[in-house]
């Protein structure tokens, strides 16, 4: 366990180094380094034995993710931008179920594919990883618009993902019967109920930060707040058949952890900027009190005090965000270090057609739903205008990540294509990983000037 500890922290510190250095994105890094130290000291003890203790320790490190992540989104920016990031990460992930369904006789022609099952397959490489966007959109400067739609489509999406994978695919997959009605009651019973589910404990978990003025103690109350919301709505049924429900009612823990999250950081947010004001004020009022030269020591002590406080409020809710923000990049190293250890190279070479097909199609229906999505937005004023900078940004915003192997252990193991998905799956998550960050740096590099000059027009 020590070995592996060690490791994991020597990846990270690499990774970072690498990213401080030479400006390459955290996520290539660990997963380059990861795969270096798998191959090159297979002596060390894994971290993951086989595919069920992998999909448990993604499931166990996803909250801490989510979290993380939904703290770089403002309510505000929800609200401002609530039609854009609806279009982003629930109208296009379904548009983009329905153009797979279109062309997957043409895409898999050697595989008699069912409905069902293309929508499982297409479902899981929709998801995309806002780790990875986040860690690039961080070196650069640019619109707050722009983060804004590439960074909450990143987030969001995967709860649209899952809902697709498990109440439509997986449903279908086992017999169930799709009709309009269903899809319309269990689209409004998960998503309502999840986002209810999650803004309910986000204000319990208010009331628990209200109570301490300790910093690591409030670090707690957000993870706590965050696994709450995730654990509750995965097993809602639980709580129902207590109450004497009989019901077998499932949400989704990633919608519920998002916006429990945000709820609290809403409020923090909030005490943030009241604190800046108040800061702004006292300080105002001190040297109003210096220029006075019959001010007391005493009064200007107290003004000094008050500065003092709030400065230290200021930066205990800073911190604690910080704090979150390093155990999630922990948590990630270790995600991408068993990923290592669970990837079998073989297999991904004998479905190299596969896999490669299933990326250029991927990329393909992405771009077109970012190309509609541009030019909807240069229809309405209530939308963000996306130009072809934009709309470049945006499709390659789409890196893969974990949820796509959470999902796919969710698969039957006696589901007869299961191999050809495993390695489908892995092989768009590697691919995207590398070749969408490395079109991302280019994009952004080359137009860094332009980026600039439209975050200065917006502020």
């Amino acid at each position: 366990m020590i070995a592996s500890l060690l490791m994991v922290a020597g990846i990270l510190f690499l990774a970072l180094q690498l990213e401080d250095k030479l400006r390459i994105p955290s996520p290539l890094g660990l997963i380059a380094l990861s795969f270096v130290a798998h191959y090159g000291f297979r002596q060390i003890p894994v971290l993951t034995g086989d595919a069920d203790h992998f999909a448990s320790l993604v499931v166990f490190l996803l909250p801490i993710l989510l979290i993380s992540d939904s703290l770089e989104i403002k309510l505000a920016d929800l609200k401002e931008h609530g039609l854009s990031l609806l279009y982003l990460a629930v109208v296009a992930v379904v548009l983009s179920v329905l153009m797979a369904l279109s062309i997957s006789n043409w895409l898999f022609a050697d595989y008699d594919l069912s409905n069902a099952a293309v929508i499982v397959l297409f479902a899981m490489v929709l998801a995309t990883d806002p780790v990875s966007v986040v860690s690039i959109f961080s070196k650069f400067e640019l619109p707050h618009r722009l983060k804004i739609l590439a960074e909450g489509e990143s987030l969001l999406n995967d709860a649209t993902a899952l809902i697709v994978f498990v109440f439509v695919g997986l449903f279908a997959l086992g017999g169930g019967e799709i009709t309009t009605l269903y899809l319309a009651e269990i689209s409004g019973e998960v998503i309502l109920g999840s986002v209810v589910v999650g803004m309910t404990v986000g204000f319990a978990g208010l009331v628990a930060m209200k109570s301490t003025e300790n910093r690591i103690a409030e670090m707690m109350v957000l993870i706590i707040t965050g696994y709450g919301a995730f654990e509750l709505s995965e097993h809602f049924y639980v709580l129902l058949n207590l109450l004497g429900a009989h019901s077998h009612m499932h949400l989704s823990g990633i919608l519920a952890c998002i916006f429990a999250t945000i709820t609290v950081h809403h409020v923090m947010t909030q005490a943030i900027d009241e604190e800046n004001i108040r800061i702004e004020r006292d300080e105002k009022e001190l040297q109003m009190e210096v220029q006075n030269q019959s001010a007391t020591s005493g009064l200007i002590g107290k003004v000094l005090g008050r500065i003092k406080a709030t400065i230290d409020e200021r930066d205990r809710h800073l911190r604690s965000k910080e704090d979150v923000q390093l155990l999630a990049m922990v948590a990630n190293t270790i995600l991408f270090v068993a990923m290592a250890e669970m990837i079998d190279m073989s297999l991904l070479w004998k479905y190299k057609v596969e896999i490669l097909v299933m990326f250029l199609a991927t990329t393909l229906i992405r771009a077109v739903m970012m190309g509609l999505f541009a030019w909807i937005t240069n229809k309405t004023e209530r939308m963000a205008n996306v130009n072809f900078r934009w709309w470049g940004v945006l499709t390659f915003a789409g890196i893969k990540g974990g949820l796509s192997i959470v999902m796919l252990t969710m698969i039957p193991a006696s589901f007869e294509f299961y191999e050809m998905f495993k390695a489908v799956v892995i092989g768009v998550i590697m691919l995207s990983t590398f070749i969408y960050a490395a079109v991302l740096l280019i994009i952004i590099g080359s137009s860094k000037d332009l980026f600039r000059a439209e975050m200065i027009e917006e502020h």
